[in-house]
Order: C-alpha cells, then sequence, then structure tokens
C-alpha cells in the first residue's frame, strides 16, 4: 500500500513533501500577477506582461544558483532561502508604491526564490531516498505540488476577491511556514560521503554527465507543451471556441484527477521498464494528446487531449529527475537538478513568446501543430540518445559526510 511506502521514506523527505504542499497551496500571487498590476497598480496590460516577462528572468537564475547553493550551503539552507527569498520579493510587490521597474525588480528576487526551490527540493529526495524508493518518492512530491496547485489558485482567487493585500499575506504566510517545516524537520547536511576518484574515473565521470545532460536538455521537447498549453488554451477557449474560461479550469482539475488516480500505478510500472522505453512512451503519449488537439479542436477534444497528456507528463516528471539522482557522479546531482529545473524556466520565458508571435502571424492552427511537433522531436531523439541502462555503481570507498552547522 503506497501509505505504507510513504510511511517507509525517511521523515525529513515525509516532511519535504508536507512542506512543498504547503508551499503550492499558498501560490496565491503568481497566477493572478498580471490582474494585480493591471488592477492594483494601475499599469497597463502591455506594460504589466513586460514587467512580468522581465521578473520572470529570476526563474533562471534560480535555476542556476540552486546547485552552487546546494553544494556549498548545504540542501536546507537552499531551500529555506529560497522561500524567505520568495516571500521578501513578495512582501515588496505588496507594500511597495513606486516606479514600475520596481515592481520589476520585487517580482525577480522572488522568482529567484521559486526557481531554486524545485531543483533543491529534488535534490534532496537524491540524497536520502534509497535507489529503489527514488521513482516512489519523486512521484509523491510530484502529487503534492499538483495537489498543491490545485488549491492555491483557487484559495488565491477567493482571497484577491476579498483584498489583494490578504492575497499576499496568504502567500507568504504559507511560505514561512513551509520555510519553518524544512528548518526544523530536515538535517542541516544531507549528503552522502563522496567516492574516492582517480583521474580515470573522473573522466570517465565526465562523459557519463555529458550524456546526463544531454538527456536533460532534450526534456525540452517535453517542458515546451506543457507551458505552451498554460498559453494558448485560455485564448483558444475564448476566441477561438468562443467558450467560457471555466473550460480551462476543467482542464486543471482533469490534470490534476489524472496525477492523483493514475500516478501511483504508473510508479508501481516504471521499474519493469528502460528509461528510453520510458522517455518515448512519455512522447507518444504527450503527441497523441496534440495530435487530437490538432485533428479537431473542440471542448471534448480539449478535455480528452488533457487526460492522455497528463499521463506523458507525469512519466517524463518522475523519470528525469530519478535517471539524474541514480547516474550522475554525486557531489553534481545538485547541479544537475538545476539543469533540469533551467530547461522548464527556459521554457516559461521563451515558449509562450515564440507562440504568441505565430499566433498573431498565422493564427491558431500552426501554434497547435507547433506542440504537436515538439514531442515527436523529443520521441526521435530520445530513441537515438545514448541511454544508459543501469543505475551508476555504488562507490567502493566513501568519506564521511561532514555536518554543517
Amino acid at each position: 500500500m503506497w501509505l505504507n511506502r510513504f510511511k517507509a521514506l525517511p521523515r525529513p523527505l515525509r516532511m519535504l513533501v508536507l512542506a512543498s504542499f504547503i508551499n503550492r497551496a499558498g501560490m496565491f500571487v503568481f497566477p493572478l500577477l498580471a490582474v494585480y498590476l493591471v488592477q492594483s497598480r494601475h499599469l497597463g496590460a502591455g506594460e504589466a506582461g513586460v514587467l512580468i516577462s522581465v521578473g520572470s528572468t529570476g526563474l533562471l537564475v534560480g535555476s542556476l544558483l540552486s546547485g552552487p547553493v546546494c553544494g556549498r550551503a548545504g540542501r536546507r539552507a537552499a531551500l529555506v532561502s529560497s522561500l524567505l527569498l520568495n516571500a521578501a520579493g513578495y512582501l515588496g510587490l505588496a507594500v511597495l508604491d513606486g516606479p514600475p521597474w520596481t515592481y520589476a525588480a520585487m517580482l525577480f528576487v522572488a522568482l529567484v526564490g521559486m526557481g531554486m526551490f524545485a531543483p533543491a527540493a529534488n535534490t534532496l529526495i537524491a540524497d536520502l531516498a534509497e535507489p529503489d524508493q527514488r521513482p516512489f518518492a519523486y512521484t509523491v512530491s510530484y502529487i503534492a505540488n499538483n495537489l498543491g496547485m490545485g488549491v492555491g489558485p483557487l484559495l488565491g482567487g477567493l482571497a484577491a476577491a476579498y483584498s489583494y493585500q490578504l492575497m499576499f499575506a496568504g502567500d507568504i504566510l504559507l511560505g514561512l511556514i513551509a520555510a519553518a517545516t524544512i528548518r526544523i524537520c530536515v538535517p542541516a547536511d544531507t549528503r552522502r560521503g563522496a567516492a574516492v576518484s582517480t583521474a580515470t574515473t573522473r573522466r570517465a565521470g565526465l562523459l557519463r554527465d555529458f550524456d546526463v545532460a544531454v538527456l536533460v536538455l532534450v526534456s525540452f521537447c517535453y517542458v515546451a507543451p506543457l507551458i505552451g498549453l498554460e498559453y494558448t488554451l485560455p485564448l483558444a477557449v475564448t476566441t477561438v471556441l468562443h467558450s467560457s474560461v471555466a473550460v480551462v479550469g476543467a482542464v486543471y482539475t482533469i490534470n490534476s484527477l489524472v496525477v492523483v488516480s493514475v500516478g501511483m500505478l504508473i510508479e508501481k510500472r516504471i521499474k519493469a521498464y528502460p528509461t528510453r522505453t520510458l522517455l518515448i512512451t512519455a512522447g507518444l503519449l504527450w503527441s497523441t494528446g496534440m495530435a487530437i488537439l490538432v485533428v479537431g479542436f473542440s471542448l471534448p477534444a480539449v478535455l480528452l487531449s488533457t487526460a492522455v497528456w497528463t499521463v506523458g507528463e507525469i512519466i517524463a516528471s518522475v523519470v528525469v529527475p530519478t535517471y539524474i539522482a541514480d547516474h550522475v557522479e554525486e557531489r553534481r546531482v545538485g547541479s544537475f537538478m538545476a539543469l533540469n529545473g533551467f530547461v522548464l524556466s527556459a521554457a516559461r520565458l521563451v515558449v509562450p513568446m515564440g507562440l504568441g508571435f505565430v499566433w498573431q502571424a498565422h493564427g491558431h492552427r500552426p501554434v497547435l501543430l507547433l506542440l504537436l511537433l515538439t514531442p515527436v522531436v523529443g520521441v526521435v531523439a530520445f530513441a537515438a540518445l545514448r541511454v544508459r541502462p543501469t543505475a551508476r555503481p555504488l562507490p567502493a570507498a566513501a568519506e564521511p559526510a561532514t555536518a554543517r552547522p
């Protein structure tokens, strides 16, 4: 039973899952940021969009900072710092009343924190979970984040309807509760002993790590459709199908239901198949989901497509961090988890802008075709890439981990 398996995880990991849910459930501000800047700060829609794009570069910076902070200060310090930065940035957005660039600066600070959190959390899971526990641990973490995201925008909308200050206060408070949970329940240093390596093993490790880096970068082909749908579905549903924006809410509901109902079943099957097979399967599911939209774009097609591509999303979201944890030299795990976060952050900046230009010039059909083509490219790439079939061997010798204050 999954509950018994959850109890078998190290206590710090169980508390990390709880903290991740609390943090995501408190994500009140980000989904409503454009509305806040337009209605409360009286900016134009175009100006608000530019400020959000500039501030969102913080996601990239946070992803890149996560690896070095994890390596030098420890995983707990990286997680707590990320949540405090996020809270500080949102506090500035809530209370400052200055020129527009100050909002971009505060958003940048907040999103640096947001960008640091997921790579640091994935690194902590790699540290504490045994190899046979990792797929389950990443699945539970993924489900907790999705459940939180299902709750957060709803609570944020209710809070914003009463007061934008309440919206910010709720986000900051829950972020601080998550930070306190991690600070109290996660040890200061969770790293296992580092293997003693020779020049030969270092060269072999660099080659192995390069293979993993290529795999992580190619996973962009499965991240891009997800970010593309976040941008295009609200537009397509309201302008092409002339339907209510409530349909977009139904998409998120179906996504969460599939994640919760199918996530554990998928995790039980993951260990039986090679990584290459799993990633190709994820791409085929993504491609099928996008093909449904291309062939017959309608409300039923949108809902059916969501049920299909969500399964592909689950597989890729669990397999990629598990592969990193199993194959990268241990001292580089944090950096590669940061690279995985960087891929997501880069997609959030590049994909909406690119699809927006295509939509403006040619309409929605080419956009849907691009969303179909991208995972197809991923399937071909993963079929051709060198994917290691087994986890890295255990180190022959290890140095004891040093405690950090």
